[in-house]
């Protein structure tokens, strides 16, 4: 029997983002808003708003629906940010990205993935998100640069090439670490110097590029 989906977002907004501490009134909108079952495949769509990840084809996930929540609030987004997201996978991400900032620039290296999440963002009706199929471990530097940088697979160091694309005010979020556990980190520039603070353990797959981890 099919779900209702509506009702399945409402609840998840509200258990799983609410009730852990998700307090951004516009990351709760945008997650309102945006149809996580329209990202997912067709035989999941049930799951489409169960509190995990899912796979979507070629190694790769949708994230869990807290971990995008929780990186959109970490990022401290404003509305006239343009943002780079490492990772485009499922386009979920950065359809929700689109309802809270200006521009979204997406980078993904899975050729299928890159045209997927183009024709879902389309369907969408989603027009501030610009894709781009690359290396994301080397970032967009023709479209730099960005207030905010997100990176939405695991790596094990800060690429030296995102840090360059931050405006001097900017944020970079990532899940940094090994392969199989991460920790959740947001850089920004304090008194001309590297700041780093940490919101917890997380799980992504892998970064694959020059400065990310190899295939």
């Amino acid at each position: 029997m099919t779900i209702d989906l509506i009702e399945a977002r409402r609840r998840m907004v509200a258990e799983q983002l609410e009730a852990r501490g998700i307090t951004d009134a516009r990351v709760l909108a945008a997650m309102g808003e945006v149809p996580r079952h329209r990202f997912v495949p067709a035989e999941l769509i049930d799951h489409a708003y169960d509190d995990a990840p899912l796979p979507i084809g070629f190694g790769q996930t949708i994230s869990q629906p807290y971990m995008v929540a929780l990186m959109s609030e970490v990022a401290a987004l404003r509305g006239q940010d343009r943002v780079l997201e490492v990772g485009t996978g499922s386009g979920y991400q950065a359809a929700v990205l689109a309802w809270l900032v200006r521009a979204v620039f997406s980078i993904e290296s899975v050729p299928e993935l890159h045209e997927r999440a183009r024709r879902l963002l389309g369907e969408c009706g989603i027009s501030n998100v610009n894709l781009c199929l690359s290396d994301g471990s080397l970032g967009w530097p023709e479209m730099a640069p960005f207030d905010v940088i997100l990176v939405t697979a695991a790596t094990p160091g800060i690429p030296r090439a995102l840090l360059d694309q931050l405006t001097p005010e900017g944020r970079l979020i990532a899940p940094v670490g090994e392969a199989e556990l991460q920790s959740l980190v947001r850089i920004s520039r304090l008194d001309g110097r590297w700041h780093e603070e940490y919101f917890g353990e997380c799980r992504f797959v892998r970064l694959i590029g020059k400065q990310g981890f190899s295939a």
